[in-house]
């Protein structure tokens, strides 16, 4: 019988069919005893027990408890033993050792041989254990490490030496390593605590964690707790390791941080036991149980009168409390001596100094010094065993300085009644000076008065009523009005003063009926009369004003009635039925001081749809499209005039003449001759033959020739000119008026320049014997207006492509026979004093011969 429970044979047994039976005595570790009865039963197959055959059982943990007789302990057929054995580790050499036998029950009919493969043997570790092949024993061959190997299981084979086949099933084996402790307990989370300074004992300050590789649940990974160091302070749990304050007396200021060494050891603090130590960092964390204090007992400050926004004094203060946080932040505040709010401190956020500042002017002639009393705070209030705040007397000094007059009191109020006469003597404001007490030499002015009401006296300070009060005036605000008064005194300082005019009202309005006296009554329905609701205000105030009396004045015609008169409306209804139209209505309206009148209500009488009347609401829709009409039209007249502007600037100096297309006639504004006229401007040409140049589109004026054709007659045909005899031709750019003589009767240009003149051609060529014929027209003013008209006639027939053509042309033959001869430079050399033809040209020729024969003689 082992220790754990396993009863083994120890020589081979024989059991009967009767089986066989046997106690078991046992003793716990308290001393305690117990028996229990255990029965063998044979195996039908095998009455043989093989030594070292094992049958396993377990001893009961309870006291007194045995198996029953049917509780019957069964050698299982050819089978391994199954139970677990153990291995110690990190043993000591020498190795191998043996570990157990283990042995089936095969090997009493066959001649066997055993193996094993497995975590151990086969995997690693490799070759951990082996089997003795003959007798089944199992060796460890060198020491293991429990906390990387807790176990192994491997399976064992038994085999036929001769057959080399299996004689029993596979069995696995399970090797435990028993745990020894070889590994000490480490420090497994943060080791930096915190906690309130002056916290109360008890307080906890944060846990020490740790681990053991070792066996958990055993000696080697029970472990104890114990403070080395700070056991002054602060104490830990011997197995939780939570560290606690052991004292109230905690001060940041004293000492920040503590460290402290806590010790864990194993086997429950036995001193056999491994162990680890480590410091813990405890910080104490800062509370304000320090207050701001002063480092003078008293300060003192100088400022001048009337000086106010400026920095008077800093104060400096010490705290022990941590920098830069509420505990530290100090905030002043002035507890004594600032009830005129004179004074403002604040504090400088970089040096904790507290910042004295004067707000508002100081007077001197009040007090020469100002005793504050200032208080020095945090923003944190006061914790633990501190004290209270500390405050500090600070004596602040006014300078005199040259004040001006001050009025008393600064802010006066008049009550007066709007419509006041103008010239009423309100009130007497005066000022004084501060230094002297006294008026004497000052006056005043009007600063600010916007409707200029009130006018003061510039010596005397007397008030008086310049213009009309008025109550309902925009410039009156809740029934009050502000004036500014500016006093001056010799030294030309000055101080100012404020009237606050409270009005009273007076009954100066009437009710008047809105938002007009021209209303529309709907006509009823089902035989119901129509009305109307109207409504007035009064702009005066109560009780001058609601509620309103509406009344028909006497001698009304009877057809309308009030009703329903309310605070401020009544309502107009019909009597009798009336046609659709627009009616008067007199109704008498007085306020509650039956102060009022009669008002003419014009009432229009109308079907209605919508509160509007039908015929407004279709008037209003057509005079929409009306109006769209209209406009439309305007366009439509615009466009045309427009067109027509454009049509008569574009044609309107063409004339056409009857019967031909051949020209036109120009005005020209222009009487005087031309820049460019020149000496040669009338050339003198033979008799023989005379071809008559036209006028270009833009000649204007009075000077025009015309061509003539072979019967005098008619409208020429287009081809190159016959110059001929005391021919006129107008220059377009000199006035049009140059006149240019050509001889011969060589061809002309189409458009060229001769003598500074232009000259423009698109006539037919008179043949010379024809020219004789046609020259005596040219006597008579009739035969030259003839002419003229027929070449009016081309010209407005003629196409504007003309212009196109209008430059210098040069012909290689300039014809035969013609006694004009060339048109060259040669041609001015003709006879020029010949200038009888002009006689035969009429007045008008006549007068434009003369201007540049004038001319000729000016230059």
């Amino acid at each position: 019988m082992r220790s754990d429970g396993t009863i083994v044979t120890v020589d081979v047994t024989t059991v009967t069919a009767e089986g066989r039976s046997f106690w078991v005595r046992g003793r716990d570790g308290g001393g305690r005893r117990w028996r229990m009865e255990v029965h063998l039963s044979p195996d039908l197959e095998q009455e043989h027990i093989q030594v070292p055959m094992r049958v396993p059982f377990n001893v009961p943990a309870h006291k007194g408890v045995q198996r029953g007789p049917s509780e019957v302990l069964r050698r299982s057929k050819r089978r391994w033993s199954p139970l677990p054995f153990s291995i110690i580790e990190q043993d000591i050499p020498p190795f191998p050792k043996d570990v157990e036998l283990v042995g089936s029950d095969s090997s009493v009919n066959f001649t066997v041989y055993y193996i094993i493969s497995g975590s151990g043997v086969t995997m690693p570790p490799e070759k951990l254990f082996s089997v003795d092949r003959d007798t089944g024993m199992v060796r460890v061959h060198y020491p293991v490490d429990r906390e990387q190997y807790p176990k192994f299981v491997f399976t064992a084979q038994v085999f036929d030496r001769r057959s080399g086949k299996e004689t029993d099933r596979p069995l696995d084996i399970t090797v435990l390593v028993e745990d020894i402790n070889d590994n000490a307990p480490t420090f497994s989370g943060p080791l930096t605590f915190s906690v309130l300074e002056q916290c109360k004992p008890g307080t906890e300050v944060g846990e020490v964690k740790s681990t053991d590789k070792d066996e958990a649940d055993t000696p080697h990974t029970k472990i104890r707790y114990t403070l080395l160091t700070g056991g002054q302070f602060f104490t830990i749990g011997s197995h939780s390791g939570l560290i606690t304050a052991k004292t109230s007396t905690l001060d940041r200021e004293t000492q920040v941080v503590n460290a402290v060494t806590v010790e864990i050891r194993d086997m429950d603090g036995a001193k056999n036991g491994l162990f680890n130590t480590a410091t813990a960092t405890i910080t104490l964390l800062d509370i304000n149980d320090n207050p701001p204090t002063f480092r003078e007992t008293t300060y003192k400050a100088t400022v001048k009168e009337n000086q106010a926004d400026m920095l008077v004094l800093r104060i400096p203060v010490d705290d022990k409390d941590e920098e830069k946080t509420p505990n530290w932040n100090a905030r002043f505040v002035i507890t004594q001596g600032n009830e005129n709010g004179n004074f403002r401190i604040d504090t400088d956020p970089e040096t904790n100094e507290g910042l004295l500042y004067v707000i508002k002017p100081l007077d001197y002639e009040k007090g020469k010094t100002v005793k504050l009393m200032i208080s020095a705070q945090n923003e944190a209030p006061l914790v633990g065993m501190a004290g209270t705040w500390l405050s500090i007397p600070v004596d602040v000094s006014v300078g005199d300085e040259d004040e001006g007059p001050e009025f008393t009191p600064p802010n006066m109020v008049i009550r007066v009644k709007e419509n006041t006469p103008n010239g009423t003597l309100l009130s007497t404001y005066t000022a004084l000076d501060p230094e002297t007490k006294s008026s004497k030499g000052i006056k005043y002015y009007t600063k600010f008065d916007p409707g200029s009401w009130i006018a003061v006296g510039e010596t005397t300070g007397e008030l008086r009523v310049a213009n009309t009060i008025d109550l309902e005036s925009p410039l009156v605000t809740n029934g009050a009005y502000t004036i500014t008064i500016k006093a001056v005194d010799e030294s030309k300082k000055s101080g100012n003063g404020n009237i606050t005019l409270l009005i009273e009202d007076v009954n100066d309005n009437v009710p008047m009926i809105v938002p007009g006296t021209y209303l529309t009554l709907c006509e009823g329905e089902d035989g119901q009369m129509g009305s109307v609701t109207i409504e007035a205000e009064d702009a005066d105030l109560s009780p001058y004003a609601r509620p309103f009396n509406f009344m028909l004045p006497e001698g009304h015609d009877g057809k309308w009635r009030l009703r329903d008169i309310q605070n401020g409306s009544a309502v107009l209804e019909q009597v009798v039925e009336m046609a659709r139209g627009v009616y008067t209505v007199p109704v008498h309206v007085t306020d509650l001081q039956n102060k009022g009148g009669v008002q003419v209500l014009s009432l229009r009488v109308c079907q209605c749809l919508g509160g509007e009347c039908v015929a407004k609401r279709s008037s209003v829709s057509v005079g929409i499209w009306g109006v769209l009409a209209m406009l439309l039209a305007f366009l439509l007249l615009l466009l045309l005039c427009l067109l027509f502007v454009f049509y008569c600037t574009t044609k309107g100096e063409k004339i056409y003449m009857e019967d031909c297309s051949g020209g036109m006639l120009l005005k020209s504004n222009t009487e005087a001759p031309g820049d460019e006229v020149k000496s040669a401007a009338l050339l003198i040409v033979p008799s023989t033959g005379v071809a008559v140049d036209t006028v270009d589109g833009s000649v204007k004026g009075a000077g025009l020739v015309g061509l003539l054709d072979q019967n005098g007659a008619g409208c020429p045909a287009p081809g190159p000119p016959l110059i001929g005899q005391k021919t006129i031709i107008l220059n377009r750019e000199s006035s049009r008026r140059d006149f240019l003589t050509a001889q011969g009767q060589s061809s002309f240009y189409s458009t060229g320049q001769y003598g500074g003149g232009n000259f423009y051609t698109d006539t037919t060529f008179l043949k010379q014997s024809q020219a004789s014929s046609t020259l005596s027209a040219l006597h008579t003013w009739k035969t030259n207006g003839l002419y003229l008209g027929k070449k009016l006639v081309y010209f407005a027939d003629e196409s504007e492509e003309r212009y196109a053509n209008d430059v210098a042309r040069a012909y290689g033959y300039e014809g035969e026979g013609s006694p004009a001869g060339s048109v060259g430079c040669c041609s001015d050399f003709g006879d020029q004093d010949n200038l009888d033809f002009l006689d035969s040209l009429g007045s008008k020729f006549k007068t434009l011969a003369n201007i540049c024969m004038d001319k000729e003689e000016e230059i």
